[in-house]
C-alpha cells in the first residue's frame, strides 16, 4: 500500500509504535485535488453511498477543498435543480450534524446532461472540465466513477479516449472506477478487459469490490500478519475447516430484471466470497505494495481446484426462496417478485465447498454460502480448528467438547471473536465454552460508513491495493464459469427450494453433514455456558 493509505488503513495500527495508543492515531495525509466525474450520477449508487461517502471523507478531513463533482446523467435538469435533487435524496443516508458536509460536497457539482454513446456528452463534459479544473486553482487529476449499467462500461471508456480524456501527463492523473459486474462470464470478462485496455493502462484501472472497503476485511491481513500467535496456527496442521457466509434478509428489492440474468454465484460468490477466501488463505507479501498484495490473492484463486461435472453436482447446491417470513413479516417468494420469471430457475442463494491445491491448505475443505432471504443478515469469516488429540476432561464434561472457533465479523458488529474452554469456578473439574470478543465499536468508536471511503480515497491517492486486478478478476470468473455452463445445460444439481426466513435449503446442511460437519449458525451467544 502507499504510505498515504497505509495511514488511513487497519495496516496503519499495525505500524503505530508500541507506545503509541492506537485510539489516537496520526492524522492521515489528505487526498490529492481532483475532479470526480461520476457517470450515472442520477442513480441509488450516487445518493446511498458515493456522496454519503464523500460528506463521510470531508468529516474525516481526508479531502482536499480543490475537490470538484461533476455529475452525468440523462435527467432533464439544470445544474441547480440536479443540486437540490441531490441534497434531498441524500439527507436520509447521513446523520443530520453532517448537513453541512452534505452541503459542502453538493455545491461542488456541475452537472453534464446526455447519454452515454453521444458524442456531444463529451464534448459538454470536456468543456465542463476545464471550468471545474479552473476554479480556485484546481488540478487537472480526474477521478471517473461508471455508476451504469455494465452494457456501457466499454463504451464510455471508449469515447472518453476518443475525446482524449484518459491522456495522462507528467503533473496529472486519470483514473477509472469500473462497478460490477465486471462481465458474466470468463470470455465477457477476458474481452472487457481488453476492450478498457485499448484506451486505459492496467494503473489506470480500478475494479471496485466495496467488501475490500469494510475495514474488518481489511484487517483479515493485519490479524494475521502482525501477529506472531495466529500465522503459525493458520495452515491445514492446525485447521480443521473455514465457512465462509453471507446472508442477507432482503430479496431482491425490485432488481428482479438485474438477478434474473445474474444470480447469486455472479452477484456475490464470483466477487465478494473470493475476495474474502482470498484474503484468508492468501501466503504472506513480501511487502504491502500494492501488486505484492495482489500478488497473493492471485495465486490463492488459482490454486482453486477446478470444478467438474461430478463436484458440480456433489458439491454445489442452488437454492431459490419461496414465500415465507422475514422479520415477522409474510414475504412472497423469488417467482412473485416484480420483473422475475414465473418459472425462473435463477438461483438466489448457493452453497459450495471449496478446496485449495496449495502447500497451506491442502484437504482443508472451505464451505462457502450466500443467499437472499436468510433469517440474519450477516458475513463473516468462520475458522475451525482441529479438536484437542486427547480427550483428558472426557469425564469432567457431560456436554461434548466443541472445538476452538475463531469468528471474523465483516458486518454488522465489526470485530473478533476466539471461543475455548475454561474451567467453571467450583470444587469440580467442569468445563464451559468461554467466548473472548474484540468489537471494533467498543474499542475504537464508530463513524457512519458506507464501505466506500477507504476505496475513493485510495483511488484519489493512487492505491490499487484493495482494487481488483484484470488476472483476479479473470481468475473467479475460470472458477465459476464451468458451473455456470453446467447449470444452463441441466448438467448441475437440480434447484432446490427454501422458505424466506429460514437457513437456505437442507441440501445445503447435507454438504456439510456428509463430512461430519455443521454450518455454523451466526447468531449471539452468551460469554460461558
Amino acid at each position: 500500500m502507499s504510505e498515504s493509505a497505509v495511514a488511513n488503513g487497519a495496516v496503519a495500527q499495525a505500524r503505530r509504535p508500541a507506545h503509541q495508543d492506537a485510539r489516537t492515531p496520526d492524522p492521515p495525509a489528505k487526498a490529492d485535488p481532483c475532479v470526480m466525474v461520476i457517470f450515472g450520477a442520477s442513480g441509488d449508487l450516487t445518493r446511498r453511498k458515493l456522496l454519503p461517502a464523500i460528506v463521510n471523507l470531508r468529516r474525516d478531513g481526508l479531502l482536499d477543498d480543490r475537490l470538484a463533482i461533476i455529475g452525468v446523467a440523462r435527467l432533464d435538469l439544470t445544474e441547480a435543480e440536479f443540486r437540490r435533487k441531490l441534497l434531498e435524496d441524500t439527507k436520509e443516508f447521513i446523520d443530520e450534524a453532517q448537513l453541512p458536509d452534505l452541503e459542502w460536497a453538493v455545491q461542488r457539482f456541475y452537472y453534464v446532461r446526455g447519454d452515454f454513446n453521444d458524442d456531444q456528452t463529451y464534448a459538454q463534459l470536456t468543456r465542463v472540465l476545464q471550468t471545474a479544473a479552473g476554479v480556485a486553482g484546481r488540478t487537472d487529476n480526474v477521478l471517473y466513477y461508471l455508476a451504469t449499467p455494465p452494457d456501457f462500461f466499454g463504451e464510455i471508456v471508449a469515447r472518453l479516449g476518443q475525446a482524449r480524456l484518459t491522456t495522462e501527463g507528467p503533473d496529472r492523473w486519470r483514473r477509472v472506477i469500473v462497478e460490477k459486474p465486471f462481465g458474466e462470464d470468463l470470455s465477457s470478462a477476458v474481452a472487457l478487459n481488453r476492450e478498457l485496455g485499448h484506451v486505459l493502462r492496467e494503473s489506470q484501472i480500478y475494479r471496485i469490490d466495496h467488501y475490500l472497503g469494510k475495514e474488518t476485511v481489511q484487517n483479515l491481513m493485519v490479524f494475521r500478519f502482525a501477529n506472531g500467535i495466529f500465522e503459525p496456527i493458520w495452515n491445514r496442521r492446525y485447521v480443521d475447516h473455514v465457512q465462509i457466509t453471507v446472508a442477507e434478509t432482503v430479496g431482491v428489492e425490485g432488481r428482479g430484471g438485474y438477478y434474473e440474468s445474474a444470480g447469486a454465484l455472479r452477484d456475490m460468490i464470483q466477487n465478494h466470497l473470493f475476495q474474502i477466501l482470498a484474503l484468508t488463505a492468501m501466503e504472506p507479501p513480501p511487502s504491502f505494495e500494492a501488486d505484492r498484495v495482489r500478488d497473493e490473492r492471485l495465486k490463492a484463486l488459482l490454486s482453486v481446484r477446478s470444478y467438474d461435472e461430478r463436484r458440480i453436482r456433489e458439491e454445489v447446491v442452488r437454492g431459490q426462496y419461496t414465500a415465507g417470513t422475514s422479520s415477522d413479516k409474510p414475504v412472497p417468494g423469488y417467482r412473485e417478485e416484480p420483473k422475475v420469471d414465473p418459472h425462473s430457475e435463477t438461483e438466489t442463494y448457493v452453497a459450495m465447498r471449496v478446496f485449495l491445491d496449495n502447500w497451506r491448505w491442502a484437504n482443508v475443505p472451505f464451505y462457502l454460502r450466500t443467499g437472499k432471504r436468510l433469517p440474519k443478515r450477516v458475513s463473516e469469516v468462520a475458522i475451525q480448528f482441529k479438536s484437542a488429540p486427547l480427550m483428558l476432561f472426557r469425564e469432567s464434561c457431560s456436554d461434548p467438547l466443541l472445538p476452538n472457533n475463531l469468528i471474523v465479523r465483516i458486518q454488522p458488529d465489526e470485530g473478533i471473536s476466539l471461543r475455548f474452554q475454561a474451567k467453571v469456578p467450583g470444587p469440580d473439574v467442569r468445563l464451559g465454552q468461554v467466548r473472548m470478543e474484540f468489537k471494533y465499536a467498543d474499542y475504537f468508536g464508530t463513524k457512519p460508513s458506507t464501505g466506500y471511503e477507504t476505496l475513493l480515497y485510495d483511488c484519489m491517492t493512487g492505491d490499487p491495493t484493495l482494487f481488483h486486478r484484470a488476472d483476479i478478476i479473470e481468475a473467479g470468473w475460470r472458477i465459476v464459469t464451468p458451473i455456470l455452463d453446467a447449470w444452463k445445460a441441466g448438467k448441475g444439481s437440480p434447484l432446490a427450494t427454501y422458505a424466506a426466513g429460514s437457513w437456505g435449503p437442507s441440501e445445503a446442511s447435507e454438504l456439510l453433514q456428509g463430512d461430519g460437519r455443521d454450518w455454523r449458525q451466526p447468531s449471539p451467544e452468551p460469554a460461558i455456558r
